[in-house]
């Protein structure tokens, strides 16, 4: 199976897996498919998976009390997302995610993560290294979000992310920068122009 066999490649860059470890994750995952708009993730809802996107793409969002959204994550094929206060603490998530294309993912439920990190501790440190890295790099958005222009922050978001930058809707994306779509619109036409 492709997806089984990506998946624990990408386990395979942080940590070595045996063939029972690998059985043992194939036991413990499910393999979905998302429509297109479909929730996978719903405030009040407690979440109980975290996603990995083996095709496909998502973002995750939350709606103000203006009534605008505020795109808070996006995730494509070899990223996972979810609500992650939600997940961690089992409590009632704030978040939508949604599937901006049709896609498969691979779920791994709660419960499953903590049996694999207490029956092997080398799962735990796989998951100290993602989310590690998952605060470092929201780290480096919050501050570029609070020290750089709106164009600073578009020009290196389409340098870092260009698929992305080509697969989510104008309206995700400035929401997740934090400008109007408007204002979006106008940054794209003057980059154009140059």
């Amino acid at each position: 199976m492709k997806e089984l066999q990506v998946f624990t490649d990408y386990f395979r860059r942080y940590i070595d897996l045996n063939e029972e470890e690998v059985q043992l994750i194939s036991s413990v995952i499910r393999i979905y498919q998302v429509k297109k708009r479909q929730f996978i993730v719903q405030p009040e809802f407690i979440c109980k998976y975290r996603t990995y996107v083996f095709s496909g793409a998502f973002r995750a969002y939350l709606i103000g009390n203006n009534g605008h959204d505020h795109t808070i994550a996006f995730a494509i094929e070899d990223w996972w997302i979810s609500d992650y206060s939600s997940y961690i603490f089992q409590e009632p998530a704030t978040l939508f995610v949604e599937a901006l294309e049709d896609s498969v993912v691979i779920q791994l439920d709660y419960n499953s993560e903590q049996l694999l990190k207490e029956s092997h501790p080398k799962f735990e440190k796989f998951f100290r290294i993602i989310t590690e890295r998952s605060f470092a790099f929201l780290q480096k958005r919050m501050l570029s979000t609070l020290s750089k222009s709106a164009e600073e922050r578009y020009e290196d978001f389409i340098k870092k992310y260009p698929k992305v930058a080509n697969r989510v809707p104008q309206y995700a994306l400035a929401s997740y920068l934090g400008m109007t779509t408007e204002f979006l619109s106008k940054i794209r036409n003057k980059r154009v122009s140059k």
